[in-house]
């Protein structure tokens, strides 16, 4: 029986009583285990102690989860965040940089929500810290709502651009997707493409152009409830097919 790849899982970082932690959410380890047919491992965020060569080695891919937190809006050049934004330091100091040498070293990657936002950071582009305040957009905020379902949702369709990793997937040329962000893509990076929009215009979907792996964010929660909304889980089975790939090329090595 062939052994499961092994797919890394972002952590944040977060203070429980006296003491910081580095959490995942269980959503994200779930969907990397049902769906993508993977063996999940949290990766802490230890910024410089993370030795990126040694653990990407070992790694068949990458899942960049959502967060609470924003990026820290220096890392693309942008205004102070507003008073009480959650940041995570430590966890930009860890996934910025490990993206970049994921992708260049060819492991699968897939970003979701502040992973898809930090892929286009990573790369050189830039954020909306606000979508909702931006004349003619869409108010991209979770429904103001206690229940998770309601939360997540389906909000807006997204349109499928032509000639990229979503069409050869054979995903629906337009899909309901659900919307719990308040920021989003500004500047896209170079060297990404959008592979989705909102009836706003706003891009919801990138992928790596001449990646040498799969690399690609999603702005919505495609985990949520996985199996049983197949665009999502497309996504999910493409991804574990690429770091199936990976690790059978790793291990013969």
């Amino acid at each position: 029986m062939a052994l499961k790849p092994l797919i890394g899982v972002t952590a944040c970082v977060k203070q429980i009583g006296l003491h910081p932690y580095h959490i995942s959410g269980d959503k994200y380890l779930r969907a990397v285990s049902v769906a993508a047919l993977g063996l999940p491992v949290v990766i802490p965020s230890l910024g410089d102690l993370t030795d990126i060569e040694d653990l990407l080695a070992q790694l068949d891919g990458l899942l960049l989860t959502g967060s609470p937190s924003n990026v820290e809006p220096f890392h693309y050049q942008g205004p102070a965040s507003a008073p009480g934004t959650d940041h995570d330091p430590a966890r930009d100091a860890t996934t910025l940089p490990l993206l970049r040498a994921a992708i260049a070293a060819g492991v699968p990657v897939l970003g979701v929500c502040r992973g898809f936002q930090e892929m286009n950071v990573a790369f050189g582009g830039s954020l909306h810290q606000k979508v909702h305040e931006l004349p003619g957009m869409l108010d991209h905020r979770e429904a103001d709502s206690p229940e998770l379902a309601v939360q997540y949702a389906p909000a807006h369709g997204v349109t499928v651009q032509p000639g990229g990793v979503f069409e050869a997937l054979e995903l629906p040329p337009v899909f309901q997707v659900n919307s719990i962000h308040s920021q989003g893509i500004d500047r896209l990076a170079p060297g990404l493409r959008s592979e989705a929009v909102a009836p706003d215009g706003l891009i919801e979907a990138i992928s790596v152009e001449h990646s040498p792996g799969f690399a690609v964010g999603v702005q919505w929660h495609p985990e949520w409830q996985v199996l049983s909304n197949p665009p999502y889980l497309s996504i999910f089975q493409a991804f574990g097919d690429a770091c199936r790939r990976r690790a059978a090329l790793r291990r013969t090595r």
